[in-house]
């Protein structure tokens, strides 16, 4: 099982310095066109083969554009131990600062 949060309770958060990882499962064109600072990128399709790069110690908060796949994603890595949390409605509802270009 895993959380859902609102983007303003992330933005929150990232604004307390909470130690948590910000990961956006959307693909590269969606990655350059708009995303958070300091969030890490890694497109849905390839979460199975970058489980070392993640820390299931640590919240990881997964966005994509609109929660859908990141929902998935929170499904697949919960069920391997992972301490995730899916933001709903993604980046269409994001309330701070986004970074563009790779």
């Amino acid at each position: 099982m895993y959380k859902e949060l609102k983007p303003e309770t992330v933005l929150e958060k990232i604004n307390r310095n909470e130690h948590i990882v910000i990961l956006d499962v959307r693909e590269q064109e969606e990655w350059e066109s708009g995303h958070i600072a300091g969030a890490r990128h890694i497109p849905l399709g390839q979460i199975a083969k970058a489980l070392n790069e993640l820390d299931p110690r640590h919240e990881t908060i997964i966005v994509c554009r609109s929660g859908n796949r990141s929902g998935q994603a929170c499904g697949f890595l919960s069920n391997m131990g992972y301490n995730v949390a899916n933001m709903t409605g993604g980046m269409s509802k994001w309330p701070g600062n986004i970074v563009y270009g790779k």
